[in-house]
């Protein structure tokens, strides 16, 4: 049989119907990776106009643009749409995409699971989100302290929707950390043993283990603060054996692992981009996957850390204390190792390039911020004042946005087939990084200055309106830059340039396809040989007697998880709608819930199970002539 004929046949089985059932019911990882990064994007973009608001009601003192509870909706809606359903989302999304292509597989070892962690994704963030249409966002920050959030100081609806809300992300998260990890672990290309795997796909695996074991604390918090709302159960209430305390133990076991969850993909991502423009390998490959690890390990040994106030013992205080300072080497590690891999190579400085150098420098400034806070003296000054959101937007905007841009400017070429302008990304990198620094580095000044956060206004006379307006002007500039960056992505689309397969002439196997891929990925599944398949001498598809194409069905390799070495074949589910069904109904329950419809909530609840029953009852494949 021809390329040209097998190229057809494979394409017949593994494309998505043009239709709206074909839309909807797609299991294509290309097309789901996508659309998990527009809609985190999506989601960055009104979670940023919210802070615009923010900025504009600090910037001089006695200001009335927003009430009090306006205030605290926007700002809660603000922290909670970016920490949740920005920062981790649009990281999965670029794993969604690139982790088949980088393992050598044709899809994630869960497709249906795949189609329905995105619309669970998308559908819990239309709930949070539309509690504004009743003017009852929660207004308890992206952390929802108790008491706050009970019935009798927050009797709106805002923190059920919360609530529900990240109940449904959590379903979402874990379903993909599980598909990550299986993907990885079983479904690499022959030959790619352990020592060979890309690190992002280290930094992938790693997330999706602490996200495995983090987010059940998140849910149990939820469901307990969620039980004592509607049916006054005493999980937090002191007067009857309860602890308020309670609630912040459980959430920081789970929020503090999280920002390691929103950062390490990311140091994954700038250790495939830096040797590709640094032309030369990457430094210390072994001791950055090894750092990778125990940050993820070590993630959960420094939750008390938020908590240095509360009164715990000073033994308690000295171990976070020496966990939070340890786990600032790794990074360093990495930080190292980068530093190096650039100095020691011929860098070639793209707008990737500029986007990851700058991550780099944010991160050594934030984790500079975190060695700081973490000695409890200083600490207990720091507490609550505009030091540590200054903090809070270093590790998770400089070291989160910094390193997506660098991603869209590296990835979408292969996910477009269109070369970005890279002139307007140079602007837009030099806006975003002047922006940036101008708002954030600023908030350590007030900080230190005594401006408390979480207040909606200040008196005159204090010292603070003319650093918020500093601070406001920087938010405005690094919002036009991310503005450019859209546009730019927006325009390519139509008159960019064609990038062709392998445009920065990489060295991971993504770049071994076409650009945009086909739906198979590959015609021949690669083997790889090196740490580097696209820089040595081995033809990855070199597959003489055909027995790599696998086109009698929808199937990829299963290999060992060390050796990488196929014992079976894996086969893949065809499009359904039945994922997106199941999504539906749990968003109509968390609805039917929240307004206290409770047979409703029953009703739904058993119908999306249902709808998981039939998904998984039905053919795994369709039939091909």
């Amino acid at each position: 049989m021809s390329t040209a004929a097998i190229e057809a046949r494979l394409t017949r089985l593994w494309e998505t119907p043009k239709t709206l059932l074909g839309f909807v019911g797609t299991v294509d990882h290309k097309t789901l990776g996508k659309r998990y990064i527009i809609t985190a994007l999506a989601f960055m973009i009104i979670g940023g106009l919210e802070a615009l608001i923010l900025r504009v009601q600090l910037a001089h003192a006695n200001n009335s643009l927003l009430l009090p509870e306006h205030y605290d909706q926007i700002f809660s809606m603000h922290g909670s749409l970016m920490i949740f359903w920005y920062a981790s989302p649009i990281l999965s999304g670029f794993a969604v995409y690139l982790v088949p292509l980088m393992c050598g597989a044709r899809d994630l070892a869960f497709p249906r699971l795949n189609a329905f962690t995105y619309y669970t994704f998308l559908f819990s963030g239309i709930l949070v989100y539309s509690s504004s249409m009743w003017e009852q966002g929660p207004n308890a920050g992206w952390f929802s302290y108790v008491p706050y959030t009970t019935q009798h100081y927050s009797p709106h609806m805002g923190m059920d929707f919360w609530n529900v809300a990240l109940l449904l992300l959590t379903i979402s998260t874990i379903g993909a950390a599980i598909n990550f990890i299986v993907t990885i672990l079983r479904h690499r290309a022959p030959g790619m043993t352990v020592g060979r795997m890309p690190l992002f796909l280290y930094s992938t695996l790693t997330a999706s283990f602490v996200s495995l074991f983090g987010l059940p604390a998140l849910t149990v918090a939820n469901i307990e603060l969620e039980l004592e709302r509607r049916w006054h159960f005493r999980f937090f209430d002191v007067a009857h054996g309860g602890k308020a305390l309670l609630w912040q133990n459980t959430f920081w076991f789970f929020g503090h692992p999280w920002v390691y969850i929103v950062f390490l993909p990311a140091t994954g991502m700038i250790s495939m981009m830096l040797p590709v423009f640094s032309r030369r390998p990457i430094v210390g490959y072994y001791y950055i996957a090894a750092s990778t690890v125990l940050t993820g390990l070590t993630g959960f040994g420094v939750w008390w850390h938020h908590m240095f106030i509360t009164g715990v013992n000073q033994l308690a205080m000295s171990f976070f204390s020496a966990a939070s300072m340890t786990i600032s080497l790794f990074t360093a590690v990495q930080v190292i190792a980068w530093i190096v891999t650039i100095w020691k190579g011929r860098p070639v400085m793209t707008t990737a390039m500029y986007f990851a150098v700058a991550f780099i420098a944010l991160i050594v400034i934030g984790g500079l911020d975190g060695v700081i806070t973490a000695v409890v003296p200083v600490d207990w000054q720091l507490n609550d004042t505009y030091w540590v959101v200054a903090h809070i937007h270093y590790v998770l905007v400089g070291a989160n946005l910094f390193p997506v841009f660098a991603a869209i400017y590296y990835w979408y070429p292969k996910m477009s087939g269109r070369m970005l302008n890279e002139t307007l990304g140079k602007v837009s990198f030099w806006l975003m990084i002047v922006g940036f620094n101008l708002a954030f580095f600023t908030m350590h000044i007030l900080g230190v200055e005594g401006m408390p956060r979480r207040i909606y206004t200040y008196v005159s006379g204090l010292g603070f309106s003319h650093l918020n307006l500093v601070i406001s002007i920087g938010a405005f500039i690094l919002a036009f830059g991310i503005l450019l960056t859209l546009i730019n992505a927006i325009v390519s689309l139509r008159i960019g340039a064609y990038a062709g397969k392998n445009p920065w002439q990489a060295d991971s196997l993504e770049w071994s396809t076409e650009s945009p891929p086909p739906p198979y990925g590959s015609v021949h599944l690669p083997t790889v040989t090196t740490r580097h398949p696209l820089w040595d001498e081995h033809d990855e598809e070199e597959d003489p007697e055909g027995e790599r194409i696998l086109d009698q069905g929808r199937c990829t390799f299963s290999t060992t998880w060390i050796d990488a070495k196929p014992f079976a074949l894996a086969r893949m589910p065809n499009d359904s709608i039945l994922p997106a069904g199941a999504a539906f109904w749990l968003v109509i329950a968390g609805y039917a819930f929240v307004f206290s419809h409770d047979w409703y909530f029953l009703f739904f609840m058993l119908l999306a199970g249902a709808t998981v029953a039939a998904w998984l009852g039905t053919p795994a494949e369709r039939e091909l002539p």
